[in-house]
């Protein structure tokens, strides 16, 4: 399994696509206070669908209270200001991937403290940043994929016919 965190995440509609991502993939989700919005938000719901069932999601008060519960655990923290990409690491079984807010990412402190594991997605100069949904789910697939995405088990079989 893959352990997502995002570290105060601010639009609902963002956290909600990325439960029901999470959800789809096997993968925990972890948020981490203050959130920009409320669980019973109706946009956080309506991006979630009827994905929250089958999500894994737990809300804690601090990074350091995931890092201090795993300390054998890696982590990996996305960020436009890594030198490394997210397709330069290896990710093992039960890593967490770390997402910053969506209009300022993770706290530098944090960034600095472990650069040698911050991962960034490529892009042109000149642009600030990606979505933080498809962010969160360009990286989790790279990971699911160096697994041969063992932890999913559709088969992706056609039932019926398509005229």
């Amino acid at each position: 399994m893959i352990n997502i965190v995002l570290v105060e995440p601010e639009i609902p509609q963002n956290a909600g696509n990325i439960v029901r991502t999470c959800a789809v993939t096997n993968s925990k989700l972890y948020m981490v206070r203050p959130l920009g919005f409320e669980l019973n938000d109706k946009y956080y719901k309506r991006a979630g669908l009827d994905y929250f069932d089958l999500s894994d999601v737990e809300v804690v008060d601090s990074i350091e209270e995931i890092m201090n519960a795993n300390p054998d655990a890696t982590f990996y923290f996305a960020s436009t200001k890594s030198a490394k990409t997210y397709a330069d690491v290896e990710y093992p079984d039960g890593c967490f991937i770390v997402f910053g807010k969506e209009s300022f990412g993770l706290r530098e402190s944090l960034l600095r403290e472990h650069y040698d594991q911050c991962i960034r997605i490529p892009m042109k100069d000149g642009a600030r940043s990606l979505n933080l949904s498809n962010s969160v789910a360009i990286i989790l697939y790279e990971a699911l994929r160096q697994h041969s995405f063992s932890h999913l088990t559709g088969t992706g079989h056609l039932t019926g016919r398509i005229d």
